[in-house]
C-alpha cells in the first residue's frame, strides 16, 4: 500500500499477473474492474499506450503529475494481464513525491485506491491498514492523504466515429476545467 497525491492505493507489479490477481482479491474486486496503472513520466505513457492523440497531450500538459487518470487503447504487445481491459489501460502520473520515487525504482504499478470495493478509499495508511490487513504484504505511510480520487477520462472514444473524450469519474479536477480546456466539443 502506497500514498498518492490522491487517496491511498494498493499497489501491485503491473507486469505480474499473480500479484494484479493479489490487488484484486485485497479490494474484493473482480477482473472485471481492473486498476489503473501509475507511471513515473511521459516516457512511460508513450511506452504504454498504443498512441496518445494530442488532445490526450493537452490534458497530460496541464493535469501531470496530478489527479487525471486516461484510458488509452494499450500496446498489443505488452505482456501483461490487468484484467478484463480490453484492449485499454488506465494511466497516470502521481504528484506525490514518493509515489514518484517509488515508480522510478520499480516502473509502472497497477495501484487501485485503499479500501475494500464499496467502501470509503483509505486517507491514512492506517485505515488502510484496518480495512485490508493482512492481505497487503507492505504499508507505506506518508501522513495524511487526499481525500478525493483522481478523474478519470475515457480518451478512446478519440479513436471511434463520434471522436470524444469521456468523462467516467469526477475526481479530484472538475469536468468542467476539463472541458474549458480542451473545448465542449471534443467531451461527451
Amino acid at each position: 500500500m502506497m500514498p498518492t497525491d490522491t487517496v491511498y492505493g494498493v499497489a501491485a507489479d503491473a507486469f505480474n499477473a499473480e500479484a494484479v490477481a493479489k490487488l484484486l482479491a485485497a479490494k474484493g474486486r473482480t477482473r472485471q474492474a481492473p486498476p489503473p496503472v501509475l507511471i513515473p513520466g511521459i516516457p512511460t505513457l508513450d511506452a504504454l499506450a498504443e498512441s496518445v492523440p494530442s488532445v490526450v497531450r493537452t490534458l497530460v500538459d496541464a493535469y501531470w503529475p496530478g489527479g487525471l487518470t486516461i484510458i488509452l487503447p494499450s500496446r498489443s504487445s505488452l505482456a501483461w494481464d490487468l484484467g478484463e481491459t480490453r484492449g485499454t489501460v488506465a494511466l497516470r502520473m502521481p504528484s506525490n513525491r514518493i509515489a514518484l520515487e517509488l515508480l522510478s525504482e520499480t516502473g509502472p504499478l497497477a495501484v487501485s485506491s485503499a479500501n475494500l470495493t464499496g467502501k470509503p478509499a483509505a486517507t491514512t495508511a492506517a485505515a488502510a491498514e484496518a480495512m485490508l490487513g493482512e492481505s497487503v504484504s507492505a504499508y507505506l505511510d506518508d501522513g495524511q492523504g487526499g481525500t478525493v480520487p483522481s478523474t478519470i477520462v475515457d480518451a478512446t472514444g478519440l479513436f471511434a466515429l463520434d471522436g470524444k473524450l469521456r468523462i467516467v469519474r469526477d475526481g479530484t479536477i472538475p469536468a468542467s476545467d476539463i472541458r474549458e480546456l480542451v473545448g465542449a466539443d471534443q467531451c461527451a
